[in-house]
């Protein structure tokens, strides 16, 4: 089992509709660790450009959000509140219509770089054991070191009903939805292939206590099991 004075950091990656979020903060609760979801920062923004009436085809434009973007993430029982500007967003951000232009904004090279810098500060500041931190690119680039690095994939007829469950009863919207979404953050990171020492978890056959508990052995098998021999990370 491995000691550290260091929070244990384990980055989970992967494609819309994968499962990363749910999975990633039960997984989390799971452990004992702390959570991070990271898409819900560029979400965020994405409520905030539309709430501005910005135009998310003008780079300029959405780069000039990001001096004035209050963004704040408060615990609290079952999760986390999530605030822009003092306004709740916490489930403005997972509408519909912020889903269908957050990578506008994900796709600006500024617009990831500061929140990049945003996601390290709230790893290396966790005061649990551990902090589990899921998105886009978090096992190459804002968590390339980190003690456990997965990329959680299914077939994407899978990822489209499971995502169709989430949002919308049309499945051939979602569909479509998803596809974009991939094809457009595709052009920004490279999320459908596990880098060098990332492990890749593959749900399609999976359900979802059975994907947790596969993030968790595997989180157990390389950092040790706090529970056993009563001893601690």
């Amino acid at each position: 089992m491995t000691t550290t004075a260091s929070p244990v950091v384990v980055a989970v990656d992967g494609p819309a509709g994968s499962g990363k979020s749910s999975v990633s903060r039960a997984a989390a609760r799971e452990l004992g660790y702390d959570f991070l979801d990271t898409g819900a920062a560029y979400r965020g923004l994405a409520w905030h450009a539309l709430d501005a009436g910005i135009d998310l085809d003008d780079a300029d434009a959405v780069r000039g959000l990001l001096a004035a973007f209050d963004y704040r993430v408060v615990p609290a029982p079952g999760g986390a509140h999530v605030s822009v500007g003092g306004n709740d967003v916490t489930e403005a951000i997972r509408e519909p219509r912020v889903t269908a232009v957050v990578s506008s904004v994900a796709r600006v090279p500024e617009v990831r770089v500061a929140l990049n810098d945003v996601f390290r500060r709230l790893i290396r500041e966790t005061p649990s054991p551990g902090i589990v931190v899921e998105g886009r690119d978090i096992t190459t680039v804002v968590a390339p070191d980190a003690q456990v690095r997965i990329l959680l994939t299914a077939d994407e007829e899978v990822r489209i009903a499971r995502r169709a469950a989430e949002l919308t009863p049309d499945q051939a919207a979602t569909a479509r939805q998803l596809a974009e979404r991939d094809k457009a953050d595709a052009k920004v990171v490279d999320f459908l292939t596990a880098a060098d020492g990332v492990t890749t978890l593959d749900s399609t056959h999976l359900n979802f206590a059975e994907t947790i508990q596969a993030v968790v052995d595997l989180v157990h098998d390389t950092v040790g099991d706090p529970t056993e021999d009563g001893g601690a990370l």
